[in-house]
């Protein structure tokens, strides 16, 4: 535990305690010992999580952060995802030293936990995004429902689309793939056999 005289906070990072999701938590103590967690899309998050990095606070991703238009400078009204940030963040460039990358170990911890992240990011898109995605046309959804199945078995589920690399509809697109590979190379070779 770290107490600051200035501001009296009082910062706790145990990373030996994880929560139930197996992600680390960040919990500041306000000034009127009131316990606040700061979730991992806060600005800060990444400085707090990683002090020796970025040991002057520089902030981190936010959801918010806007694009900018490379030839005018002026920010657009579409957001940067976490996977551009962080590409952005760790990439080599030429004359300019990256504090990061010099981290060696503590860098390759960064990007695991900056690449947990990136995917968190993306299943809360989908998870929040169903509609947009008419999860509810799905076939097994509407067998579940007619064939009366009890409605608390049901959930809440959330689908994940086969470009969701993973998931149960992009494995199965592998499956169905490999088996027309599989198809198209005994009928070849049947021709083969029978016809030369």
């Amino acid at each position: 535990m770290h107490k600051l005289q200035s501001d009296k906070h009082a910062i706790f990072i145990n990373p030996d305690r994880t929560p139930a999701g197996g992600h680390i938590q960040i919990v500041i103590r306000r000034r009127n010992n009131s316990l606040q967690s700061i979730p991992d899309t806060h600005r800060l998050y990444d400085a707090l999580q990683y002090p020796l990095i970025f040991w002057k606070g520089q902030d981190g991703y936010c959801i918010n952060l806007k694009q900018r238009d490379p030839v005018t400078g002026t920010e657009t009204n579409k957001n940067i995802s976490s996977k551009d940030f962080y590409s952005f963040r760790l990439m080599i460039r030429r004359g300019q030293d990256n504090i990061i990358l010099r981290c060696r170990e503590l860098c390759q911890q960064f990007m695991v936990d900056m690449y947990v992240k990136i995917e968190s990011e993306r299943l809360r898109y989908l998870r929040f995004n169903q509609q947009k995605l008419r999860a509810e046309e799905y076939i097994h959804l509407r067998d579940a429902i007619a064939s009366n199945a009890d409605t608390a078995e049901i959930g809440n589920s959330v689908i994940l689309p086969s470009s969701y690399i993973g998931s149960p509809r992009h494995m199965q697109e592998y499956i169905q793939d490999a088996m027309d590979i599989i198809w198209i190379i005994w009928t070849t070779l049947l021709f083969y056999y029978f016809y030369m």
